[in-house]
């Protein structure tokens, strides 16, 4: 199956100049849909035990919580500023214009414990290097992120330290 005929450009959203990539087609196709997840649960290293999958606001909760069941491992939301209802520890990071703070509970990590990351897309990396820090600061261990899509001209996987995975390569 080829997920990229499920990926829908939108030209100039949200703004002029961008094109988005748009996986509400992946997503409201059942096929597509557990294929995606099977094939990022696929990526996952076998040599080691994933604890927990975190899933990033918003659309990294929906395939990450199905990455999660498929290797027995928990799910943790990660949220943005006062979503979270518990205790949280925060990581604030840039955007373009701008600013936002990502929130992780405080005690929805074990130290030592091994996480995946997951996400739908890696653009400028920002995101995806605030949670990696969210994890590092709750004594885990991140083992992979994993995205469905990877935007390569924006170069995010170079602020990641530990390995990426992507199904999909733009």
């Amino acid at each position: 199956m080829n997920l990229q005929d499920f990926i829908r450009d939108i030209p100039d959203f949200p703004k002029p100049g961008i094109l988005f990539k748009d996986i509400t087609p992946l997503l409201s196709n059942h096929k597509a849909l557990i294929h995606c997840a099977d094939q990022l649960a696929d990526f996952c290293p076998t040599d080691i035990k994933i604890d927990k999958v975190i899933g990033i606001e918003s659309r990294g909760f929906i395939i990450g919580g199905m990455i999660a069941e498929r290797l027995g491992a928990g799910f943790i939301p990660v949220r943005k500023k006062g979503k979270l209802p518990y205790t949280v520890n925060s990581q604030t990071y840039g955007l373009e214009y701008g600013e936002d703070t990502l929130e992780i509970h405080v005690d929805a990590i074990t130290p030592g414990e091994h996480i995946l990351i997951h996400d739908d897309v890696l653009a400028t990396g920002g995101t995806a290097e605030a949670v990696c820090k969210l994890v590092e600061e709750s004594g885990g261990v991140v083992v992979q992120c994993n995205f469905i899509m990877q935007l390569d001209f924006l170069k995010g996987q170079e602020k990641l330290k530990a390995p990426v995975a992507s199904l999909l390569n733009y």
